[in-house]
């Protein structure tokens, strides 16, 4: 019940903040690096390169978020169904995995993670990427669930890196930040993935999109 409280009293002041931008997609930002880069700081405790990665990893994802979210044009529309798309990989993964088993996605790391927990977040975020898309008028649909499914899986690397460092401290938390749900990083590891690959894609392809 506490986790639900949680998600809904802040899901739709992220999303409001996402959705009218600056100045307070900034603020966001301001206040979650700070906060993210402190509970990596204590992941990491001892591990110095892995603490220099994970710092230079988290503030390209903030970058990732600005950039991204003002863009002219689709800058709103893009980081709502980022989003999306790893809000269901993380309900599809959780429903599907713990109704359907099997076996384990990474023991050694996340024991709770299973190969039908992936399957069903990508299936997830493939009905979540072509929905919110074809409602902003993104791209094709299929085009958009394939993407949506690639992503889930970029959201479960980042979901398992951040499990590691987590597994390597001897904590369950990244802190306690949110109510029920734990540390800040413990409900955006997977965006973090997710906002890099995109903005890199987006730089590769000269600011295009695979979509378009």
């Amino acid at each position: 019940m506490l986790r639900i409280v949680s998600a809904v009293v802040l899901g739709p002041l992220l999303l409001a903040a996402l959705w009218v931008g600056f100045p307070w997609i900034d603020l966001v930002a301001a206040v979650a690096a700070p906060l993210l880069l402190s509970e990596w700081i204590a992941l990491t405790r001892g591990r110095w390169l892995l603490r220099l990665l994970a710092i230079v990893y988290t503030l390209a994802a903030i970058v990732a978020l600005l950039w991204l979210r003002h863009q002219p044009g689709d800058g709103r529309e893009t980081i709502i169904w980022i989003v999306a798309c790893i809000w269901a990989t993380d309900i599809g993964a959780y429903a599907v995995g713990r109704a359907a088993g099997g076996a384990k996605l990474a023991p050694r790391i996340s024991p709770g993670k299973t190969w039908s927990g992936l399957i069903g977040g990508m299936a997830w975020a493939a009905v979540a990427s072509s929905g919110v898309g074809y409602a902003f008028g993104l791209g094709h649909t299929f085009t958009l669930a394939a993407i949506g499914a690639g992503l889930a899986v970029v959201g479960q690397v980042g979901d398992l890196l951040e499990s590691a460092a987590k597994r390597r401290a001897g904590v369950k938390d990244s802190g306690t930040l949110i109510p029920g749900h734990g540390g800040l990083l413990d409900r955006v590891d997977g965006l973090l993935a997710v906002l890099v690959v995109v903005a890199l894609t987006r730089l590769i392809l000269d600011g295009g999109w695979p979509w378009t």
